[in-house]
């Protein structure tokens, strides 16, 4: 195996082993960087909610659960603490795809396909967690000024699995997106 092969065996590895929600121990600190790799996770949010969308019976909540407000006003977010808006927002949707799926098992009929589309969500809500980790936010977000009062997350409810995946696709292609973008631009400066 050349020299050359090594970095792009590695890559590849890195890749394979993302999906499992695995910290990839040596991966690119810079790999949410690479916008393919949040394309991937949004492509696969779209196409859960895509799939929710028809599903009547067995993809409603017997209670509400509560999810991150995924709205950007551009004005305050270039003012507010992006880091802390971004980690605690995906802190909120892991817990509510968490118990999205907890609701699921415990449902009269559980329908296979829901299922799977919330076993990779969770899977991919981890791999996220630990790529933003790699790339600071969680140092960020927990760096505030002792003086400095966040604001408290914004959030809402909702009672069918279509819309808990239409937030967490609207989510990543949001807060997420706008979140890692700069953060990158600001690592490449």
């Amino acid at each position: 195996m050349g020299a050359c092969e090594c970095p792009a065996l590695f890559l590849l590895l890195s890749l394979l082993l993302l999906p499992l929600g695995l910290p990839v121990l040596g991966a690119p600190p810079r790999l949410i960087c690479d916008s393919r790799v949040l394309e991937r996770y949004i492509l696969e949010a779209r196409e859960a909610e895509n799939v929710t969308m028809g599903c009547a019976q067995g993809c409603s909540f017997s209670e509400n659960i509560t999810v991150p407000d995924t709205k950007v006003n551009f004005y305050t977010w270039k003012r507010m603490d992006q880091a802390l808006e971004v980690w605690q927002g995906l802190a909120l949707l892991s817990e509510a795809i968490l118990r999205g799926q907890a609701l699921l098992a415990n449902a009269s009929q559980p329908s296979e396909t829901p299922q799977l589309h919330v076993d990779k969500a969770v899977s991919s809500l981890r791999s996220l967690t630990s790529l933003l980790r790699a790339l600071g936010a969680q140092k960020e977000a927990m760096s505030l000024p002792e003086e400095a009062s966040p604001a408290p997350l914004r959030t809402f409810t909702v009672d069918t699995l279509c819309k808990l995946f239409r937030i967490y696709s609207n989510f990543l292609r949001g807060k997420l997106t706008l979140y890692t973008g700069e953060a990158c631009r600001r690592g490449d400066r």
